[in-house]
């Protein structure tokens, strides 16, 4: 899949065998902090910083697989100037009405039953734009997640250099539930196999179509066009209350727990595409927490998610490796106060 991909013109990495996650640094880039920009290693063929070493080179790309034929594949989309609408179907709190389509007030005589999840949201965006569902377009590739999410890819011919979002985000966001993968991001290749199922591609078109012009528009107003770094915020770690153990649904055992990891994880690999003001700290923080809550309960061992963590930070500031650590040791710390157990979620 990796080498198709590459032929059609996008760049691609590995992923960790059996995660969404690159895989770990060598080791003198662990050792040295450095931007990657300045790395060397992909020069020399070596996958160190995630999409960053992204290549359309199908000899390194052999290589890379022949040393680990275990691993998924990954795609740059800013490179391959795609824009990937990541749709969530997590089982969560249906938030604020000014968060649930930013910028498009809901009117509180509005009823919200049945709004559940990041179909449902798109759908809606989707309909007051007059627009047909992009849940529903077979003309464009569609990618089924493990976790019953979708990935619907388009192919952004006007180089606007769209950037990426989390549906769940405070700040810019297109939808709830609704994330975005485009430039400064990567997108799970299809056919690429994780611990919690495979990428699958659905009946219908196997190329990205055009952006649809309204979905353009919408992500210019939603301030997904890149721009300038906005001051730096001051990071505001949410931290649950002590005293009582949380339980969250999201699939059940180990596989929901590495589903409630890997969405952590992305949003803090995903502060790679904003220099400043991403609160990178604050996500670091709630993903250690997160961490060391599940170790606590026993699904994975301290060890691992020290690791992780830190790759996941030096993927997204591979220069503050002081500063990271002590993030992580401290919200790991503090996670293990309050363990995270995880139940099969319900219909």
């Amino acid at each position: 899949m990796a080498r198709w991909c590459a032929a059609r013109g996008w760049p691609v990495h590995p992923l960790a065998p059996g995660r969404k996650t690159p895989p770990a640094n060598c080791h003198p880039c662990q050792d040295a902090r450095h931007a990657p920009t300045d790395c060397p290693c992909p020069a020399a063929g070596r996958w160190c910083h995630g999409f960053h070493a992204a290549t359309l080179d199908q000899d390194v790309i052999t290589a890379w697989w022949r040393a680990n034929p275990d691993f998924g594949a990954g795609v740059a989309c800013g490179p391959a100037g795609l824009v990937v609408i990541d749709v969530d179907s997590h089982t969560s709190a249906v938030p604020a009405r000014d968060r649930i389509l930013p910028g498009i007030p809901i009117h509180e005589g509005v009823s919200l039953d049945g709004l559940e999840n990041g179909y449902h949201t798109l759908a809606l965006l989707a309909a007051l734009r007059g627009a047909p569902d992009p849940a529903t377009d077979a003309d464009t590739l569609r990618v089924r997640t493990p976790s019953g999410g979708l990935h619907i890819w388009y192919q952004d011919h006007t180089h606007r250099q769209f950037t990426c979002s989390t549906g769940s985000s405070s700040g810019r966001a297109l939808a709830w539930q609704v994330d975005v993968r485009a430039h400064g991001g990567y997108i799970v290749a299809p056919g690429t196999v994780t611990a919690a199922g495979t990428y699958e591609a659905l009946p219908g078109a196997r190329t990205p179509a055009p952006l649809p012009h309204w979905l353009s528009e919408e992500l210019t107003r939603t301030g997904h066009l890149k721009s300038p770094p906005s001051p730096l915020q001051a990071p505001q770690p949410a931290i649950p209350a002590r005293g009582r153990q949380a339980v969250v649904a999201a699939g059940g055992g180990k596989r929901g727990a590495e589903r409630i990891l890997d969405t952590v994880l992305q949003d803090v690999t995903d502060c790679a595409t904003t220099p400043e003001g991403a609160a990178f700290t604050s996500k670091l923080n709630r993903a250690a927490f997160t961490a060391g809550g599940l170790v606590s309960a026993g699904h994975l061992t301290h060890a691992t998610a020290e690791r992780l963590l830190l790759d996941a930070a030096r993927t997204a500031r591979p220069t503050q490796d002081r500063h990271s650590s002590a993030v992580i040791r401290s919200g790991l710390a503090a996670g293990t106060r309050q363990p995270l157990h995880v139940r099969e979620a319900r219909g």
